[in-house]
């Protein structure tokens, strides 16, 4: 396509993204990863499809393809089964406007015989299949299936009929119908097929028509050095130089502060992997230096232990014999980099264990069936009842924590620049890994373990034995996994606090899914942890109907314990609405008031001068950067109020342990925390007598019904208690309006945004234009100001940097006194004045692509 094409289009792009934006509820498009449809409910999946192709036994092999926009509404998709040799083709398309079609061309090149085969899975939203769009039903003779009601219907024909389509036993929501059966035969076919709707549902274009088809090549480099930082919020560490001058932190009611007494807020990354151990040490100084002066106050050494990074924490991985000795240059690192991040005035959160691999030789019970025959094991869900894998967790806390950093003179339990302490990442029995202690998973040592802990508490508490063993159900089950869990976290917990630890301690996170009932659990630790990661369109989930990344963070607010969020961030990299997230997530923050917020990850590689691009590497992306320094100075300088009202959830603890509540299907979690602030309530639980009852405030509004809506049936927006916040899904428009920060984040291609002091017009699709106080004068009085612009950042080809930056282009008027330079700076620091014209006390600047700058300063 040319380039005048792709300009008219993106042109177009811009006309039509208030209709885009506005039109139905219910949506269908083409998944960008697959190719494949994708159906939405408010933001939210309402169907999701993808590839699944199976060898002998059910074995999954692997089906790799790359997906192409073609041009508006024309797309290609290009893929290949290895293991089952043969190559796919796809040519798609909008046929009309009720009409996607695809043309599958399929090309076996060898027999394969005992295999399973495969083609398309679809999954659909059971809670919507349990309303009225009620279950898919399957066309006659292999032809694909149908789905709706009288208001909307959608329906998905192939021609000729597949080798088979069935309904997967067990799951009315989950559909399966295969290209290949047993045999694949050599030769070609190729099968046509059409998505027809019909109702109140429209065809949305892919984010990338959206966010318009320009080429990113012909958009500038980035301007990032990754040695220094493009803004300097160091003055925010000015008074907390050396990290811990203040004395420990600890967990106060709902919040954390020094032991001085001053109250205090995190905003914090994570140095992850090889960026621990790989780094020079000039460059570790260098960039706690750099984190300083991007705003952080907080981060967390994550990935240490994990047999993928070597060195690791026990040293070269490929040599490792067991993991009972720390490797002294790895500790070392480690005590660098928390020397120097306290020298700038940076607290450190360290976890105790990610991944730790561990070997035969580490003196494990019944290690051979869970190693089965492979050299090292992950201790996940195993160690919750096996004493000697507890024993292994204790003995490495122990060497870890009273180590004495060799540049401090200080064992980490005794360095108040150690904010807190996790033991364990991502490893719960009450969700994720129950299950792998039951009868069939081949360990039997443990599984009788697990059994005899189950029906000792079925027992105790006159609960049905055959119910209460039962991880994936929901009933006696949690009320049990919670007690398993806790006894575990009681026990690691009072050994840290034997070795002297004075921090708060998390026990795991909530994260991947889990629901209320996993809560109970964590309230064993003095904070309660969250994980959440989002994808594209944030800020256009409709919380009548979907959930979003925020959601799941607000729905781990228990009443009486702060809340930290160690890892958030947006996937599949590279997100082009990433720049919205720091923004969204400080803002939400602040309004909540959460204790601790980390993003995932600052970088995961050495800082040694070679660089890639990556989901994990915020360090060097431009589009994440755009905005976390102004999201730092926001959250942390707290220019969003908290929240008037306090909503609380107080299920009963027949609720919370027999039934799943998740933000996913409680329309309550979503809607309360768009008004207010949103609590978890912990109930009166017999069986759990260490849960201890919350007392819940006398001014909070009690809420029981997690099918409760705090907003109209109607609503397109929502905004928060203190009225300065507002989310307007249906235009996918986010402002932050207070007398410190003002912010337009989403959907500003051919809007006009008023805020209290700032007017953004934008021609740019999608961008995040944010304006805020240096100086503590409300704007419109301040004299120091600093404009932080986010818009989308690509990588090169195979991830290379520098990455391509779209220019952001309009025009942003500031109420300011008269008198300030606006000026920009390069990568090598250098400032350059822009201009900007005054006039009846507002500077008016008019953006253009040969103005390309993610931050300004006026002053």
């Amino acid at each position: 396509m040319n380039r005048c094409v792709l300009r008219a289009w993106s042109l177009l792009a811009v006309l039509l993204l208030p209709s885009l934006a506005q039109a139905s509820q219910w949506t269908v498009q083409v998944e960008q990863t697959t190719g494949l449809p994708t159906i939405t409910h408010g933001g939210g999946p309402a169907m999701i499809s993808q590839f699944d192709f199976w060898a002998e036994d059910w074995r999954w092999t692997g089906f790799y393809s790359a997906f192409k926009v073609e041009g508006p509404w024309r797309y290609s998709l290009l893929g290949k089964n290895k293991d089952l040799d043969f190559d796919l083709k796809a040519d798609i398309g909008k046929a009309d406007e009720q009409t996607l079609s695809w043309v599958f061309d399929l090309d076996a090149h060898s027999r394969r015989s005992g295999v399973k085969g495969g083609g398309l899975r679809f999954q659909f939203d059971p809670a919507l299949v349990a309303g009225d769009m009620g279950e898919p039903q399957l066309l006659p003779g292999n032809r694909g299936w149908a789905w709706g009601n009288a208001s909307r219907r959608i329906e998905m024909r192939f021609e000729p009929a597949l080798a088979k389509f069935y309904v997967e036993p067990g799951s009315a929501r989950e559909l399966r119908g295969f290209f290949y059966d047993n045999p694949i035969v050599p030769g070609r076919q190729q099968i046509k097929t059409t998505l027809t709707i019909s109702g109140d549902i429209a065809l949305a274009p892919t984010p990338t028509e959206r966010f318009g088809l320009n080429d990113p090549a012909t958009w500038p480099d980035d301007q990032l050095d990754w040695r220094t930082s493009p803004v300097d919020l160091a003055f925010l560490n000015a008074d907390e130089k050396p990290a811990g001058k203040r004395g420990f932190v600890k967990a106060v009611g709902e919040r954390l502060q020094f032991a001085d007494g001053t109250p205090v807020r995190f905003w914090g990354t994570n140095i992850s992997a090889y960026a621990l151990f790989k780094s020079p040490d000039e460059a570790i100084k260098e960039q706690a230096r750099r984190l300083s002066a991007l705003g952080f106050n907080l981060v967390r050494l994550h990935h240490h232990d994990s047999p993928w990074v070597s060195p690791n924490i026990f040293g070269d991985i490929t040599r490792l014999q067991d993991t009972q000795q720390i490797d002294a240059e790895s500790q070392r690192k480690i005590d660098l980099w928390i020397k120097s991040l306290k020298d700038e005035g940076i607290y450190v959160w360290l976890d105790l264990h990610v991944q730790r691999p561990l070997t035969g030789a580490d003196n494990i019970d019944d290690f051979n069936e869970l190693a089965k025959g492979e050299r090292a094991i992950d201790l996940k869900g195993y160690a919750y009842v096996n004493t000697s894998i507890q024993q292994a967790m204790k003995r490495f806390a122990e060497q870890y924590l009273t180590h004495v950093n060799r540049y401090t003179g200080l064992a980490y339990k005794d360095d108040p620049a150690v904010a807190a302490i996790l033991l364990t990442n991502e490893n719960d029995v009450t969700q994720h890994y129950g299950n792998a202690l039951l009868k069939d998973k081949g360990v039997p040592a443990h599984s009788k373990r697990y059994m005899e802990k189950a029906e000792a508490f079925a027992k105790a508490h006159d609960l049905p034995a055959d119910l209460t063993w039962r991880a994936w159900e929901h009933g006696p089950s949690k009320l049990f996994l919670n007690d398993l869990e806790h006894n575990f976290d009681l026990d690691l917990i009072q050994a840290l606090r034997e070795l002297g630890v004075k921090v708060p301690i998390a026990t795991t996170s909530t994260w991947g899914g889990n629901g209320l009932s996993a809560l109970p659990a964590l309230t064993t630790g003095d904070v309660i942890d969250a994980h959440a990661y989002g994808g594209t369109g944030q800020l256009e989930r409709n919380p009548l109907t979907s959930d979003g990344m925020l959601n799941w963070l607000a729905a781990a607010q228990v009443v009486g314990l702060p809340m930290t969020v160690t890892e958030w961030n947006a996937e599949p990299f590279p997100t082009p609405d990433r720049h919205s997230l720091p923004l969204y997530v400080a803002a939400t923050a602040g309004h909540q008031g959460w204790a601790a917020i980390m993003q995932y990850a600052y970088s995961q590689q050495a800082f040694s001068g070679w660089s890639t691009a990556d989901n994990w590497h915020a360090y060097n992306d431009p589009a994440m950067l755009a905005t976390l320094p102004a999201a730092a100075l926001l959250y942390r300088r707290a220019d969003v109020r908290e929240a008037s009202t306090r909503y609380v959830f107080a299920p009963s603890a027949k609720t919370l342990f027999e039934r799943a509540i998740t933000p996913a299907n409680s329309v309550l979690l979503r809607t309360a925390m768009t008004q207010g602030r949103l609590q978890i309530a912990m109930p009166q639980t017999p069986e759990l007598a260490w849960l201890k009852p919350s007392q819940i405030a006398g001014d909070a509004k009690v809420l029981t019904d997690p099918d409760q809506s705090l907003l109209p049936a109607d609503a397109v927006e929502a905004t928060s208690d203190t009225g300065e916040l507002r989310r307007n899904w249906q235009q996918g428009l986010y402002t932050i309006d207070t007398p410190l920060t003002q912010a337009a984040t989403g959907w500003l291609g051919g809007r006009t945004v008023d805020l209290a002091a700032i007017r953004v017009q934008a021609t740019t699709p999608y961008a995040s234009v944010v304006v805020q106080s240096l100086d503590g004068k409300p704007l419109g009085q301040a004299r120091r100001l600093l404009i932080s612009l986010g818009t989308r950042a690509v990588p090169k080809a195979d991830d290379k940097i520098p990455f391509n930056v779209e220019p952001f282009t309009g025009t942003l008027r500031i109420q300011a006194p008269q008198g300030l330079k606006l000026t920009s700076r390069n990568a090598a620091g250098q400032p350059r004045e822009l201009a900007a014209r005054y006039s009846d006390g507002h500077y008016l600047i008019q953006f253009d692509p040969q103005m390309m700058a993610n931050w300004l300063s006026l002053q």
